[in-house]
């Protein structure tokens, strides 16, 4: 069969060339994924400080003497947008009459 249609040459160098940049393509995305992964270690092990430093805020706080179940649930009512906070009350509030503990 004569040339027509057909690649000449055997390839061989466009397969090195397509291998190559595979390669460093694969370690492009190999270092991006190793930063990621670092990242979210760094990101877990801040958390992990912070939520230890929480700790021991309420600790202090028990320690003198405040009920911190009562300041767990203000911190939760202070982050509420307070429409939502009222709305919330109220209904606290139907339930509890509809109940008897009004």
């Amino acid at each position: 069969m004569s040339g027509v249609g057909h690649n000449s040459g055997d390839g061989d160098d466009t397969m090195r060339v397509s291998d190559e940049t595979l390669a460093k393509s694969n370690l492009a995305v190999d270092d991006r994924l190793r930063l990621l992964v670092e990242r979210v270690e760094r990101l877990e092990e801040e958390k992990k400080g912070m939520a230890d430093d929480i700790r021991d805020v309420y600790s202090e706080a028990k320690a003198v003497g405040y009920d911190t179940k009562i300041m767990r649930q203000i911190v939760r009512l202070r982050k509420m947008n307070p429409d939502d906070r009222r709305e919330m009350e109220m209904l606290l509030d139907t339930y509890k009459a509809s109940l008897g503990l009004g």
